[in-house]
């Protein structure tokens, strides 16, 4: 059976994106027209909590976890909240017609318009046979008084629902699906991988075919620079969360882009940068001045700024048919002895994917920055025991025998 979403005061169902942009100026504060026309919002919230995220499990879950009573009980409080609020549903897919396609929803209080707003970006559409396997509460206004931050969310893997309290963050809305999507895919015998996907065209590669290469890496290590690169002709398909399946088959999950834009330059990251600065890209966290002019290296806020943008407004390979895996790039973003590019045998592989190993970055927040992390699959959004990870990696190798692996460093070899 369903989940039904708790009664509110008023609901709108897939509000265009003009009404929601009308929303937004109306509505919220620390807003800003910016230079290109689209909207800035400076959240309270500038990185997503991990702090603050409890798994619903009475038994050992691997995760930080908070007990199905207590969880209960702030459910019901959220539910009572909703109900003298008007709310805005986001329906769609994650991922395009595929075996690993489900359907999702975003519940989210009107007052809020920007990060549906964004969430529609990323989304596929729905269609007529759509159902919501995936459910994110979303109460930006409640906060959670004595947990981390004053903020809360909670993840229910058997109910397939995440409720946020407290945070503003749009991070929190993409990843209320992708986390729970992790769980769909793994359970179809595949494996979500925190990766950007491109294809390089027949008439560039060794085989004279399409070949894919999965580029796999924390936030902040490059997946999206990396992925969206054209280098010899190829195309970025998307920059975040790919299904690997046995035999080497690969599928998309969203159906645009967010994008860090700390240092963004239209020479150096052209397609990212028109992304973003077109009209319709939405902004948050990024530093506008009085007059709207965007200054994508000002850090007073934070580092973390981000983007929106359907890829529909850039050059991309489209989803469907995508070819096997032909390449897997391991992000390093470090300045130490790690080369800039290491090819790994066959046995190195999987050791490498459960190593994780980066520099943080603004985007795991303040805790990470400039921390030496080692994160299982560079994974942080994996939804138990981390080993499943690097055994599920293990048999999937053994279906795609060509596959070349390469941990490449993104930061600066040797430092300085």
């Amino acid at each position: 059976m369903s989940f039904e979403l708790p009664a509110a005061r008023s609901v709108v169902r897939n509000p265009a994106q003009e009404e929601m942009r009308f929303w937004v100026l109306e509505y919220m504060p620390r807003v800003q027209e910016t230079e290109f026309g689209n909207l800035n919002y400076t959240a309270r919230v500038t990185a997503r909590l991990a702090p603050s995220t409890f798994f619903v499990s009475d038994t050992e879950s691997f995760k930080p976890a908070i007990s199905t009573t207590e969880a209960a009980e702030w459910a019901t409080r959220q539910d009572a909240y909703i109900r003298d609020h008007d709310m805005l549903l986001i329906e769609g897919y994650i991922g395009p017609s595929s075996e690993v396609r489900a359907g999702a929803q975003l519940y989210i209080e009107k007052t809020q318009a920007n990060i549906p707003a964004m969430q529609q970006q990323l989304f596929f559409p729905p269609d007529a046979a759509w159902t919501p396997k995936f459910t994110t509460i979303y109460t930006p206004g409640l906060p959670a008084p004595g947990k981390p931050n004053d903020c809360l969310i909670m993840v229910d893997l058997q109910a397939g629902v995440t409720r946020v309290l407290g945070s503003d963050y749009f991070g929190e809305s993409k990843m209320g699906g992708l986390r729970m999507w992790n769980h769909h895919v793994f359970e179809r015998g595949g494996l979500a991988c925190h990766a950007g996907l491109k294809v390089f065209p027949g008439h560039q590669t060794p085989s004279g075919e399409e070949e894919a290469a999965l580029i796999i890496g924390l936030s902040g290590a490059g997946k999206t620079t990396t992925t969206f690169r054209q280098q010899l002709g190829s195309m970025p398909v998307q920059d975040d969360f790919v299904a690997l399946m046995p035999g080497g088959r690969v599928f998309s999950s969203e159906n645009g882009c967010f994008a860090k834009t700390f240092g963004l330059d239209p020479n150096d990251e052209p397609t990212i940068y028109y992304g973003t600065t077109h009209p319709s890209g939405w902004l948050e966290n990024v530093s506008v001045d009085s007059e709207g002019r965007v200054d994508f290296f000002d850090t007073t806020h934070t580092a973390n700024g981000r983007s929106t943008f359907p890829l529909a407004n850039i050059p991309h390979r489209d989803p469907a048919g995508l070819p096997q895996a032909r390449y897997l790039l391991i992000l390093n973003r470090n300045d130490n002895v790690v080369p800039a590019g290491a090819r790994l045998t066959r046995d190195q592989i999987a050791t490498y994917f459960m190593l994780g190993e980066t520099r943080g970055t603004s985007a795991g927040g303040a805790a990470e920055q400039g921390k030496n992390l080692r994160v299982p699959g560079t994974n942080p959004f994996f939804f138990t025991n981390d080993a499943l990870q690097g055994n599920r990696q293990l048999e999937l190798l053994q279906t795609k025998p060509r596959l070349q692996a390469f941990v490449l460093n993104t930061g600066r070899v040797g430092g300085g």
